[in-house]
């Protein structure tokens, strides 16, 4: 079906101004500014959406996802996470290769593309994973139609820690496409788990999160791996930091085109800090952990001023009962897909930043940044990845909403201001109010490199 969007707020490349959009297929055929003159005649087969008092922006791409399949598909899978992303105005997502088995071949990736295109709602991407031992096959990478590598520089799943030095100058000469790296110390962090359960055994809280994968840990290899990609010239993209001390190893004073190391962080390193475990407890243990109200204040400013370039979820749901465990038995992970667009943008109601920088991390930056084929920006010629979003209809997050097949999040109980009223992918109306096109599967990405 095609459509016109009528009278909206646009919020694309550092401008919000009022238009109109005409999808056509799968692309956006035309872009019409200032108010509509009613005269839409040249379009008699496309449905009208009247947007008066909405915002329209670029569906969010998120680069850091867990969505469990295969393998791990009682904690969640490709059809019921992708559904849950749509619904939150995420139209693409890049999903990470410590699956069950691990996405340490090629044979093994493609078969996660088949699995998605049979199940996922977005548009997807799946990274290519490294172990010690499988550089030759990383090395076979397609850079047009794969967004990444990804290196467990620290623990991880099954055989993904990546510690031998010979396969990581391999790996940052020799990586085909942008490499994304997890930073954390693992000898920094057995040494304090050690510490904190002889301290407290069984009784230990989730308080101490932090202190075992700590601020130490997460520097150390950061900086290390920035060093090596200074040396060989490495892509590198670090994945969600989480302290004020990393900031300073990326630069912003050149524009993102011309940065060749880059950092992303997530929507639960600007939202909590280390005050939130006692309430949350295990529901906010994630890797790395989310520490002080000084590194969440430096992590926000870092947002603004362009040393860190993406903002994701790291999306890694598990089971209700697992995250009831004690804290040595609960695993790491959290849920915020369905609410990363949302709740980004409550910093900006908030006034802390501008719904056009919250656009850039979620949208624009994402497509410079993997040279993503025509999605991120709202312009002619390009896909039709839209998500209008109601200032007037805001909402309490509670896990009997979420469409997460775990059925929880951390950001239960907070408020949000707007609401997503219509998300498009690739031109299809796949989410409206509530009610999703279930027979619409997304495509995958192709990246101009």
């Amino acid at each position: 079906m095609n459509y016109i969007i009528k009278n909206a707020a646009l919020v694309n490349e550092g401008a919000t101004y009022l238009a109109s959009v005409v999808i056509s297929g799968d692309k956006i055929e035309k872009i019409i500014h200032g108010e509509d003159s009613d005269d839409f005649s040249r379009w008699r087969n496309h449905s009208i959406i009247d947007a008066r008092g909405m915002y329209l922006l670029p569906g969010a791409i998120d680069d850091q996802v867990h969505f469990r399949d295969p393998g791990l598909t009682y904690k969640g899978d490709i059809a019921t996470e992708s559904r849950a992303a749509v619904a939150g105005g995420v139209t693409s997502f890049m999903d990470m290769p410590n699956t069950v088995p691990n996405t340490l071949t090629q044979e093994l990736l493609q078969d996660k593309y088949d699995i998605a295109a049979e199940k996922s709602m977005a548009n997807y991407s799946f990274y290519m994973g490294v172990s010690n031992d499988n550089i030759d096959e990383v090395v076979k990478t397609n850079p047009k139609n794969v967004c990444g590598i990804k290196a467990f520089l620290g623990s991880s799943t099954g055989n993904m820690l990546v510690n031998n030095e010979d396969t990581l100058i391999r790996l940052f000469s020799e990586a085909p496409c942008l490499l994304a790296t997890h930073c954390e110390d693992e000898a920094i962090i057995r040494r304090n788990m050690e510490f904190y359960k002889e301290k407290y055994g069984d009784e230990a809280s989730s308080n101490i999160h932090p202190l075992i994968r700590s601020a130490e840990a997460c520097y150390k290899t950061s900086s290390y791996a920035v060093e090596l990609a200074d040396k060989f010239g490495t892509q590198l993209h670090v994945l969600h930091l989480s302290t004020a001390k990393e900031v300073s190893l990326f630069r912003n004073d050149i524009p993102l085109k011309d940065k060749k190391i880059t950092a992303e962080t997530c929507l639960h390193y600007l939202l909590f800090d280390d005050r939130d475990y006692e309430i949350k407890k295990n529901f906010l243990k994630c890797n790395p952990a989310i520490k002080t109200e000084d590194d969440r204040k430096a992590l926000i400013q870092a947002c603004i001023d362009n040393h860190i370039d993406i903002l994701a979820t790291d999306h890694a749901p598990h089971s209700f009962e697992e995250k009831q465990k004690s804290y040595f038995s609960a695993p790491s992970g959290g849920t915020s897909v369905q609410h990363l667009l949302l709740g980004a943008l409550e910093l900006a109601n908030k006034g802390i930043m501008t719904r056009e920088k919250v656009v850039e991390l979620l949208s624009h930056n994402l497509a410079t940044l993997y040279k993503i084929d025509r999605r991120g920006f709202i312009r002619e010629g390009y896909y039709a990845d839209l998500v209008l979003i109601n200032p007037e209809k805001g909402q309490i997050i509670s896990n009997d909403k979420v469409y997460y097949k775990c059925g929880w999040t951390a950001y239960s109980g907070m408020e949000l201001s707007n609401s997503v009223s219509h998300t498009f992918v690739n031109g299809e109306l796949v989410y409206h109010e509530g009610v999703f096109k279930e027979d619409f599967r997304g495509n995958r990405l192709i990246f101009n490199r």
